[in-house]
């Protein structure tokens, strides 16, 4: 039909013919409701907040008042004797000349002002079995040293405890390390903000739903908002990732978790294990790791749970040549991780912290021109040699966001590549506001 005036266009005045009656319509949009309401729920994407480029994992019984900050120190003490220039790092891990420099300032600026990201007091694997008046009293001073590190704005941005798992032989010590962890929190002051807990060695969904009763009965307790305390699942069995009937039941967990879940830690070593896989074959990027990571991954994607890879227990000890091949093993597996979309993972000793942080700050460095002249064509429409969707928008901004939070760029130069602010980043990677 043609466009009044003869123009092949159509006017804003002119109607258009249709033939379904209106009540089809509605009658769609009714029908759907309980889908549109329960995708809303399952999947309401990512929360916005930053997360953190790292877990470290300290045994209970190994916690200070100054663990974040001797961490950070014994990771310089490394650099100094291992890699005591820009140069010495880059031919260690190969980076390109042009992000020598950079990077190796901002490795040696983040370690003296944030060592560790997200700090893990271990009262699992690495604290245990000990006398319960002993466990009982670790718990209670990690409270403390935590409680005390907020007050004295020296806590990293993100802590908290793994208890022990629910399984029967330990579930009651679990429970009550948990309770006077969070209760000598609470008597201190309150729950801090980025309190993490970390649940593991889940195998059914009935223990993600029992760790979910925990938190709502120690809300009820002490009088805190329903839906305040969160919890990790760490994925370190077989069963989490395939059950007896053959369903994914990672999917099942985080459903369990009516909300709660924050994030899923592959568990490196007791996972391989589970899978007969033997010792000296353990690793991140074994074919069994990737196969339960990718199942992860899809399990998790829009519900806003975030994924962690594990860890390499190759430690970077001794003499230079064997401290500068176990840099060369924690880059290229955290690079790995980053390019598989697995943007945080464990680190288990103070000489890992440099080639952590060399390799998320090259990652972001590197693709940063790339990223935002991608970004800025899609938002001006002007066009370049890559058509992106909004959904390339979406991770594109989501890239440079991470970058931000964790320091590998800047807030001016990103602004300049792009011309957007944090506000317009966020919103096009489809975050709530800051």
């Amino acid at each position: 039909m043609k466009a009044k005036g003869g123009g092949a266009g159509m006017t804003q005045h002119e109607t258009v013919g249709t033939s379904l009656p209106r009540g089809v319509r509605e009658g769609i949009t009714a029908s759907l409701a309980p889908v549109d309401a329960d995708l809303a729920r399952r999947y309401p994407g990512d929360s916005g907040t930053r997360q953190p480029v790292h877990t470290v994992y300290v045994p209970a019984d190994a916690l200070t008042d100054t663990t974040v900050r001797d961490w950070g120190d014994q990771a310089l003490a490394a650099l100094d004797a291992h890699a005591p220039d820009a140069g010495a790092l880059a031919a260690v891990l190969d980076l390109p000349g042009e992000l020598a420099e950079p990077v190796y300032r901002r490795v040696r600026a983040k370690l003296e002002r944030e060592p560790v990201e997200d700090l893990r007091i271990d009262f699992e694997d690495g604290y245990g079995q000990r006398p319960d008046a002993e466990e009982d009293a670790a718990a209670a001073r990690a409270a403390t040293v935590v409680a005390a590190a907020h007050a004295a704005g020296t806590a990293p941005p993100y802590v908290g405890i793994r208890m022990k798992c629910m399984e029967a032989a330990v579930r009651d010590r679990g429970i009550r390390t948990l309770d006077i962890f969070l209760t000598g929190l609470m008597d201190s002051g309150g729950l801090p903000d980025g309190l993490v807990l970390t649940l593991p060695k889940v195998t059914y969904a009935e223990q993600v739903s029992a760790m979910v009763r925990l938190c709502e009965e120690f809300e009820k307790a002490r009088g805190l908002p329903a839906g305040r305390l969160g919890f990790e699942i760490q994925i370190e069995t077989t069963q989490s990732i395939l059950g007896p009937d053959g369903r994914a039941t990672v999917a099942l967990m985080i459903d369990a978790a009516q909300g709660r879940a924050t994030g899923l830690h592959y568990g490196t070593f007791d996972y391989s294990a589970s899978c007969g896989v033997s010792a000296a074959h353990q690793a991140m990027d074994h074919p069994v790791a990737d196969h339960a990571k990718a199942v992860m991954q899809v399990a998790a994607a829009g519900t806003g749970v975030r994924l962690s890879d594990g860890s390499t227990n190759v430690l970077p000890v001794g003499p230079t040549e064997r401290v500068h091949d176990a840099w060369r093993l924690h880059h290229r597996l955290v690079r790995r991780s980053l390019a598989r979309a697995y943007y945080q993972g464990w680190d288990m000793h103070p000489g890992h912290l440099p080639t952590r942080y060399a390799a998320v700050y090259a990652f972001y460095r590197e693709g940063l021109e790339t990223a935002a002249a991608r970004l800025a064509a899609y938002v001006n429409r002007t066009g370049g040699d890559v058509m992106d969707e909004p959904a390339t928008a979406k991770a594109l901004s989501g890239h440079l966001l991470r970058g931000l939070d964790c320091g590998a760029v800047d807030a001016a130069e990103v602004e300049q590549l792009t011309g957007l602010g944090r506000a317009e980043l966020d919103a096009l990677a489809g975050r709530a506001p800051r």
